[in-house]
């Protein structure tokens, strides 16, 4: 059975809270003084889903502006993407198309996306309702939820959910790679039974 390795990039504005659900999902720990990312940093967690072990390669990219062009190149071979916005935090939620034009530029085509909306803990703080976030998924064609890093809220729902995803692309690849196949065959069988038939017939003449 094949190994499977999937990358999975989070990408958002500083301070959404990338690194304290990488670390809430990979460590299962959160520390209010995490210190954003300056760069790029991955952890790896191996998960079984449908009974297939998956390797996850979580890759944490910086938000800011700056950094930018050191993350471009860590879209290359991405097959999951995670977008992540801060709820109490109004311009983070703003800069989403921003981040998703980036996605179109430089990730491929079939990566697979999910919007999360991340401090939903932080109710008294909230600026950015459920619904805005539900509406920006919608328009985008990808799956949305809400999460906390503090208190572990549809952390692990959000990795689960993106690798099953990822996981129904490779089979449904593989089905139809198979099909192409067949086709193939079948077609490559009947020219060359076609070529006997008319070989037959010219030496019968």
């Amino acid at each position: 059975m094949d190994r499977l390795i999937f990358k999975l990039l989070f990408i958002g504005d500083s301070g959404a809270g990338k690194t304290s659900i990488i670390l809430r999902y990979a460590d299962d720990c959160f520390s209010s003084n995490a210190v954003s990312n300056v760069g790029i940093d991955f952890k790896i967690k191996t998960i079984e889903i449908k009974g297939r072990k998956v390797k996850l390669q979580i890759w944490d990219t910086a938000g800011q502006e700056r950094f930018h062009a050191i993350a471009y190149p860590y879209y290359r071979g991405a097959m999951g993407i995670i977008l992540v916005y801060d709820v109490t935090n109004r311009r983070s939620f703003e800069n989403l198309s921003t981040w998703m034009r980036n996605i179109d530029e430089h990730a491929s085509e079939k990566v697979e996306k999910i919007l999360l909306g991340n401090k939903c803990d932080m109710e008294a703080q909230r600026v950015v309702s459920r619904q805005e976030g539900e509406a920006v998924a919608r328009q985008h064609g990808i799956p949305f939820l809400e999460t906390s890093a503090k208190n572990n809220i549809n952390i692990d729902l959000a990795f689960h959910n993106l690798t099953e995803t990822i996981l129904l692309d490779i089979a449904l690849e593989r089905l139809t790679a198979k099909a192409e196949a067949a086709k193939e065959v079948k077609r490559l069988t009947a020219a060359t039974d076609a070529d006997s038939k008319w070989s037959s017939w010219c030496c019968y003449s």
